[in-house]
């Protein structure tokens, strides 16, 4: 399959395209939990934080990833998936990079940065395998979220959808991390999954605000829990 980007790849812009029954198994595809990207690995700090005691029941996991998805990505992975979606649409593979260089600037830690980047070099072998255009050199660190933007504008997936998914995929990993963790049950896993499932609408509008100026997140609890994971004499997780 050689697939090859044009003007109507989808974005926020006004070429974004209509979602089609390909389009939309493509994003299946995409965000689901079988793509070899390695998301299951990462619990972005969630091992460090329940290992603390900061999190030890249900509505305490509920609580660390609705925070997250607000104060964190709904103000830097979203508007910069937004922006990737936007050069795609245009070609501008030197404005791809330039946001690709600002997406990594904005993680606070070496391990949110190892997570994007160990995720990023996964998707784009992936994407080389099948034999989709792509402007990243092999030495280049690339980060998921530029790369997710790419295979959505090549497999002419719109820009919301692929906010959704990109959002559902992180979500469905977070909720797999508590599971293993807290410990939570099957039962309480899906009940959590399916309380935050309305608020991915609400953060992709709220992300929508967001100018590229405005871009960054502040949560020092994330951050710390972060860089004190790496050094944890036990883990399950990579971050």
């Amino acid at each position: 399959m050689n697939t090859e980007l044009d003007n109507t790849s989808g974005s926020a812009g006004s070429a974004a395209p209509a979602m089609t029954d390909l389009s939309l198994v493509r994003l299946m595809h995409l965000a689901s939990v079988s793509l070899p990207v390695g998301g299951y690995a990462f619990s972005h700090g969630m091992e460090y934080a329940i290992d603390a005691g900061w999190i030890r029941k249900a509505d305490q996991v509920e609580h660390w990833v609705r925070e997250q998805l607000y104060l964190g990505l709904a103000g830097t992975d979203i508007p910069l998936l937004r922006l990737s979606m936007e050069a795609c649409v245009q070609e501008d593979w030197h404005e791809l990079k330039r946001i690709n260089e600002l997406t990594l600037a904005c993680r606070e830690t070496h391990e949110l940065t190892l997570t994007d980047t160990a995720m990023g070099e996964a998707l784009i072998r992936l994407m080389n395998s099948l034999q989709m255009t792509q402007p990243f050199i092999k030495s280049e660190p690339v980060s998921f979220v530029c790369l997710f933007a790419l295979a959505a504008s090549l497999w002419q997936i719109p820009y919301r959808a692929a906010a959704n998914g990109f959002l559902w995929s992180w979500l469905e990993n977070q909720i797999a991390a508590a599971t293993k963790l807290v410990p939570l049950g099957q039962t309480q896993a899906q009940q959590l999954l399916v309380a935050l499932q309305p608020e991915l609408a609400a953060v992709i509008e709220q992300a929508e605000k967001i100018s590229e100026e405005e871009i960054g997140a502040g949560l020092p609890a994330l951050a710390i829990a972060s860089s004190q994971h790496e050094h944890m004499y036990s883990r399950l997780f990579r971050s």
